[in-house]
């Protein structure tokens, strides 16, 4: 095994998974039945997700013109659903948890079936010489939302349930080792990804900033459209931003069979966890969101 393959095989899913035990020992039941009651913040973001995520990307890729190659990439990244870096984030910035964990569960089941649909489109339509039936590893995206999500945050509010006292001692450590984990994530993704780093900033730098930045304004503003709670509007804003970089790096480079295609990729995770830290840093030091 590589450095690359330790790093984004075994640490990045550990740490991810710990984190995800103590965001579950924040939760409780009432939290999830609460988006099932009131269902509108959840149709929100996955109408952000799922739908104006890809026709932003493809429109920039238009408007820059992108190469076959880039613009492939882009929207491989675009058609991708959120992951469990973006729960961790909504986290630290003291957003709705429930929520944001919701959406990620149902975004990554649903893009099972949009993921090749619009990756069809865009391969025709941009013009790649990419000849391939794109077909998901349904199972083993589903294991892996099981094991990295649900499983460690259902044990996370085990937990809550039957040590209320120890689970609530252990919020301010748990936040705190989110956002050591997060740095670490950031820094791991930069030493797996090096090579392509320099490349992907001097070819497709501006468009996946523009793309990230457009993404998160779009869903904060859909968001307060629709006069969600402020605590809801941060998990649309953050779970709108930040893509599965690794289901969307694993389809370029493995169902694709096209490494360059991950340049994107590669670009816009260095940006989403810049400006996810910026959001971190600015709303995690506020308190009392429940009234905003």
């Amino acid at each position: 095994m590589t450095v690359a393959e330790i790093i984004g095989k075994i640490f990045l899913p550990l740490s991810l998974a710990i984190i995800m035990l103590g965001m579950g020992m924040t939760l409780i039941p009432l939290d999830f039945s609460r988006i099932i009651k009131y269902p509108k913040a959840a149709l929100i973001g996955l109408v952000n997700q799922l739908f104006f995520l890809p026709i932003i990307g493809f429109s920039l890729a238009i408007v820059f013109n992108l190469n076959p190659t880039m613009a492939v990439g882009l929207m491989v990244l675009a058609t991708c659903p959120g992951g469990p870096t973006s729960n961790l984030i909504v986290q630290i910035c003291k957003g709705n948890i429930a929520l944001s964990v919701t959406l990620t569960a149902i975004a990554s089941i649903i893009s099972i079936l949009t993921i090749p649909f619009i990756l069809s489109y865009a391969l025709e339509y941009f013009g790649s010489d990419t000849d391939v039936t794109i077909k998901l590893p349904i199972l083993n995206t589903i294991l892996q939302i099981m094991i990295i999500t649900v499983i460690p945050i259902s044990i996370g509010m085990v937990i809550r349930k039957y040590k209320t006292s120890f689970a609530k001692r252990m919020e301010k450590p748990m936040r705190l080792a989110s956002t050591i984990i997060f740095i670490l994530v950031f820094i791991a993704v930069i030493a797996a990804n090096y090579k392509m780093i320099g490349t992907g900033m001097k070819e497709v730098g501006l468009v996946t900033l523009i793309l990230n930045i457009l993404t998160m304004g779009v869903g904060f503003l859909t968001a307060k459209l629709f006069k969600l709670n402020f605590k809801s509007a941060i998990s649309i804003t953050v779970e709108s931003g930040i893509q599965n970089g690794t289901l969307a790096f694993v389809i370029a480079t493995t169902i694709l069979n096209n490494v360059e295609m991950g340049i994107p990729i590669g670009a816009y995770s260095i940006w989403m966890f810049i400006t996810g830290g910026i959001l971190m840093w600015q709303l995690g030091k506020r308190k009392d969101l429940d009234s905003k």
